[in-house]
């Protein structure tokens, strides 16, 4: 390979160009333009969800989702440790505590027979965060949650288009509408993105409202530039909602194309003795936001594979490290390091991500995978 293949690159081949003109135009670039309005009425309408909020980052669509729901001092919610920081941060904003579950090391996602034995008194939420494609195990989860009156908050930033084989219901129900309240993200190696941005999704009214106001600096409805609480100025540019738009008009051809390109990987790596490749549950209909492998022990240090890829101009990123191994989560929370989630550690050792754009030739993910089995001899 000539070019250096990275991990991932946003791909345009819809209205993008075409509505970012039309923003220039009418020189309505900035928040409250009627490109926000278009996208989050056009995802409500695919989720069949009442209410979307758009926002300017997914961590800003977390936090509005928790301060729609009324977290506060001393709250506690349930969390996969193995996720981004963002999930930790939007609690600790608003004076939670996170409260983190290991994983199952079979799909990397959150063990949800953890769950109940974490409930305290001050426990108002669970995060279910959908990694790397897939979803979580929501049938049991959403039990608990009712048993406990436990509000869930799904992130689907990395599940966008995928699907919950649900036993209980007897359908499949699409990623985005399981939780009490949902966020996304649309930053640039998402399955939609529209450079940096989010959104909230709820039927709660309340939710709703309190999200709309909080993305706006709290201003009261009936009386400007005077407010009752604190907000952030959340809001997403209406440029930015332009190629949201454009991106999520495309959302069922990327999701194939996600899924295609999975099989061909599949095909090239699914029995190699040192590496797993993506396993996917009964449940999930993943869209494999990242194509993932983890070696099957610690002889091979993940930072040794990746280098010799990337000298042989291929990216990769490694995968999460847990969130009770983050010195500053540790430090707002005001704990010591734990040892106590096994499965999430072995992960962060051993897995990475390749390159999962949705321009991939079959050509270069031959050349990808070949580098990958010659990285590790």
């Amino acid at each position: 390979m000539a070019e250096f293949i990275p991990v991932c690159e946003p791909f345009f081949y819809g209205n993008e160009r075409s509505y970012v003109n039309e923003c220039l135009d009418t020189s309505f670039i900035s928040g409250n333009g009627p490109f926000v309005d278009r996208f989050e009425n056009a995802f409500a309408k695919r989720l069949g969800i009442k209410h979307a909020i758009a926002v300017n980052t997914g961590t800003a669509a977390l936090e509005t989702a928790f301060y729609a729901i009324g977290l506060s001092n001393g709250d506690e919610v349930i969390m996969p440790s193995f996720t981004i920081i963002s999930c930790g941060i939007a609690v600790l904003r608003l004076g939670g505590i996170p409260v983190f579950v290991d994983i199952d090391p079979e799909d990397w996602n959150m063990d949800v027979s953890q769950v109940e034995q974490k409930i305290s008194p001050k426990t108002k939420a669970i995060l279910a965060v959908d990694i790397y494609g897939s979803p979580v195990d929501y049938d049991p989860l959403l039990k608990i949650a009712k048993k406990y009156n436990l509000i869930v908050v799904e992130d689907f930033a990395e599940s966008q288009g995928a699907q919950y084989l649900s036993k209980d219901r007897n359908k499949k129900i699409e990623c985005g509408c399981l939780g009490d309240i949902s966020v996304t993200s649309f930053y640039a190696n998402k399955l939609i993105t529209s450079g940096e941005g989010g959104m909230v999704f709820t039927e709660n009214e309340t939710f709703s409202n309190r999200a709309k106001e909080y993305r706006n600096l709290c201003f009261l409805p009936n009386k400007r530039f005077y407010h009752e609480e604190l907000g952030h100025n959340f809001r997403m540019p209406n440029i930015s909602a332009a190629i949201g738009l454009a991106q999520f008009e495309k959302l069922d051809d990327t999701v194939l194309k996600k899924k295609a390109l999975a099989e061909i990987y599949r095909t090239f790596l699914e029995n190699h003795d040192k590496i797993k490749f993506h396993p996917i549950k009964n449940y999930s209909e993943s869209v494999y936001w990242m194509y993932c492998v983890e070696l099957r022990d610690d002889s091979n240090k993940v930072a040794e594979v990746c280098e010799k890829l990337h000298q042989k101009g291929v990216g990769t990123r490694p995968f999460f490290i847990g969130l009770h191994n983050q010195p500053a989560i540790l430090k707002a929370t005001k704990k010591l390091p734990s040892d106590n989630f096994p499965n999430t550690d072995k992960a962060s050792r051993r897995g990475f991500y390749l390159p999962s754009g949705i321009g991939l030739s079959e050509e270069q993910i031959k050349y990808i995978t070949n580098a990958l089995i010659e990285s590790l001899n």
